[in-house]
């Protein structure tokens, strides 16, 4: 088995690893073809990854005009220990105002772990209206996770 084979992870490792991450590298296509990347939190909707941006923002203007993302979710710090997740595929908007909440609302509690629905409703619902939402529907799948090679 080639050492590429040795560090992927099965689809149950690419599932738990990104339930328990927060944070991904999102690139998008600039109009001039150059990516756009930037840090964006998070949630999972039905397995897919599914995060929420303001309607004006860039990374909103370029997937209207093309959907194709790369998601990256990385951990570790040391060789030994990196670990990641390289997801390609199409962001498709989610125009269903309670579908936008319940993704804010998911996006919100895994960002704030342990504060509660009731409290974190009032803030996803203000911030919401300005809002859109996207779930990615994966066409490839990298993985890696160093710790194999030990």
């Amino acid at each position: 088995m080639n050492q590429r084979a040795r560090i992927a992870m099965s689809d149950d490792d690419v599932t738990a690893f990104l339930e328990g991450a927060r944070k991904l590298q999102l690139a998008t296509i600039n109009p001039d073809g150059t990516p756009h990347l930037v840090t964006m939190f998070y949630g999972l909707d039905e397995g897919r990854i599914a995060f929420w941006t303001y309607g004006k923002a860039q990374k909103t203007r370029n997937l209207e005009r093309d959907p194709r993302v790369s998601c990256l979710v990385e951990a570790g710090e040391e060789y030994a220990e990196l670990r990641g997740v390289l997801l390609y595929g199409k962001a498709e908007r989610v125009d269903d105002p309670e579908h936008v909440l319940a993704i804010g609302m998911e996006v919100a509690r895994r960002t704030t772990p342990g504060v509660a629905d009731e409290l974190l409703r009032p803030y996803v619902e203000h911030t919401g209206r300005k809002r859109v939402a996207y779930v990615v529907e994966r066409t490839k799948v990298v993985s890696w996770d160093h710790r194999r090679l030990t």
